[in-house]
């Protein structure tokens, strides 16, 4: 059995709301919906992503959690000028570019820790 989906959504939970929620602000622009100390939701092209201050009852699961293994994956046009977006909201990426047979990418990470990756896609003639 398929599931039958409507949307997609991914979320990060952090009890440091509105420190992601003004990074992401400054990396994607406005969120499209925003209640102060408790969810922001950004719309990027094929998804949405919204950030949300746990419940003080399950806070402790969110604060004590290891490094997540999902990543947030941006493809974007110039790698270098994102770079440079980055290494401006004081968060430059770690590592150096690596080119792989997909395209180019780099490490950076939120407030929080939460990986992205930024990647550039090889343009083929």
């Amino acid at each position: 059995m398929v599931l039958q989906l409507k949307n997609s959504l991914v979320t990060i939970a952090s009890t440091n709301l509105e420190t992601l929620v003004i990074f992401y602000t400054k990396l994607l622009g406005e969120p499209k919906s925003y209640i102060p100390n408790v969810y922001a939701e950004f719309h990027l092209p094929g998804i949405r992503l919204g950030i949300f201050k746990p419940k003080t009852t399950s806070e402790d699961e969110f604060k004590n959690a290891t490094q997540s293994k999902m990543s947030l994956c941006l493809e974007v046009n110039d790698l270098e000028d994102v770079i440079a977006q980055f290494t401006s909201l004081g968060h430059p990426p770690t590592g150096a570019i690596v080119t792989a047979s997909h395209g180019r990418e780099i490490y950076a990470y939120d407030p929080d820790g939460n990986r992205i990756i930024l990647h550039q896609a090889i343009v083929v003639a």
